[in-house]
């Protein structure tokens, strides 16, 4: 239900925003045409109206939910990235709810504490008696809509790395700042991802750059993306390593204001692909692209909305847990029918935690419907819930502030 309810609200942007730009930006020349004839009609209709306002919250669910039922995912999520172009190339209104960087916090997780030190002071983390300087560091970041407190993937990916127990594991809770309407949460990436490498600026003075490797997922894709490229421009050095976890399709497209992560923001950037076309982008954007399922949008026992875009996250920790790095194993390709056919037969590498830093070029790989999710999965596979990483006390503590 809170899946559909998001979905709902994506529709009702798309709405907001055409008619935002219906009644800010009529008469400018602008070609609604490219949004397809789906959200033509909404323009139309909204347009016939004569919008004076924006619409109430309560008018937008009211109307998204009338809507709901009858656009495919991909025709409703195209023309939310078309609308969203056309509201960035306006210049008509400047939509941005500033980051509040005093709102933002590293959370380190271990086993049996949540601590957080403020974004501004990444000094306070290396400095706590939980942190081990000597191990490395992951940073996840994660993606719209996400309430670091309540979303069980981001405890998934903290007990996962904690079972390995090789790695200092980083929650970047972003505060509000990506949790307002999503056009608006996209256009606050690039701002996010400018405090973070200031902070990576300074952590690094601290422990070496290294150490230290950047996850994102959806929009947190896209900030760790700008996170790296400023970090470069501000210390002259790349950053390592760079994951996108099925980085954010709408509002995102090359050579726009938003170009979001790509190739070249660390000295190695992978990328899962698992809802492509819709809530994730299909195209290739870093030194290796994965694609588990090809580029079918849904993955192997998604049936909900939201279902496909997580999928590239439970895949990545998976392959986290000792004895699952080999899980994936995918083939460069130029489809997943050129695999299932024998067309390509090159060396085969895996996916994940352990992929090999020196490929590149799209790999195509099939995957299960339930966990273990990779299908080169040992017998012995971890899979969740598990304890592997988690504290031997039943309850779990509040987070330290």
């Amino acid at each position: 239900m809170k899946l559909q309810l998001k979905f709902a609200k994506f529709i009702g942007e798309l709405i907001l925003i055409c008619a935002t730009i219906t009644s800010q930006v009529a008469g400018q020349g602008i070609n609604f045409n490219d949004f397809g004839n789906s959200a033509v009609n909404i323009i139309q209709g909204l347009s016939s109206q004569g919008i004076q306002e924006i619409p109430t919250p309560d008018k937008i669910f009211s109307t998204s939910i009338q809507v709901l039922f009858g656009f495919p995912e991909q025709v409703i999520f195209t023309a939310i990235n078309q609308a969203c172009s056309l509201f960035l190339a306006s210049g008509a209104i400047n939509p941005r709810v500033t980051p509040s960087v005093e709102k933002m916090h590293f959370q380190l997780r271990t086993p049996c504490k949540n601590i957080s030190v403020p974004l501004q002071q990444p000094e306070e983390l290396v400095n706590l008696e939980e942190f081990d300087i000597e191990k490395k560091v992951v940073i996840l970041v994660s993606g719209w809509g996400s309430d670091g407190n309540k979303s069980t993937y981001i405890q998934d990916f903290a007990d996962a790395f904690n079972c390995r127990g090789e790695h200092n594991f980083v929650y970047l809770n972003t505060g509000d700042s990506i949790q307002t309407l999503y056009s608006w949460s996209a256009f606050n990436t690039d701002e996010i991802g400018n405090i973070l490498a200031e902070s990576l600026q300074r952590l690094t003075q601290c422990i070496p750059v290294e150490n230290i490797h950047l996850i994102g997922h959806s929009l947190g894709a896209q900030i760790v993306g700008k996170a790296g490229r400023q970090y470069k421009e501000l210390t002259g050095q790349s950053l390592p390593r760079i994951t996108g976890l099925d980085p954010a399709n709408p509002c995102f497209n090359e050579g726009e204001q938003l170009s979001g992560i790509s190739r070249g923001d660390a000295t190695f950037v992978d990328i899962i692909h698992s809802n492509p076309g819709v809530l994730g982008k299909s195209q290739s954007l870093g030194d290796v692209d994965f694609y588990p399922n090809g580029k079918q949008a849904i993955q192997p026992g998604c049936v909900n909305f939201g279902c496909s875009h997580e999928r590239s996250m439970r895949y990545f920790i998976e392959t986290v847990y000792p004895v699952n790095e080999q899980n994936f194993v995918a083939k460069r390709c130029n489809s997943l029918d050129g695999i299932d056919n024998g067309r390509c037969n090159g060396p085969e590498h895996v996916m994940g935690y352990a992929v090999p830093h020196d490929i590149e070029g799209n790999y195509y790989l099939n995957v299960n419907g339930d966990q273990p999710y990779g299908q080169n999965a040992p017998a012995e596979a971890i899979v969740q819930p598990n304890q592997c990483g988690k504290c031997d006390n039943i309850e779990f503590p509040d987070d330290v502030n």
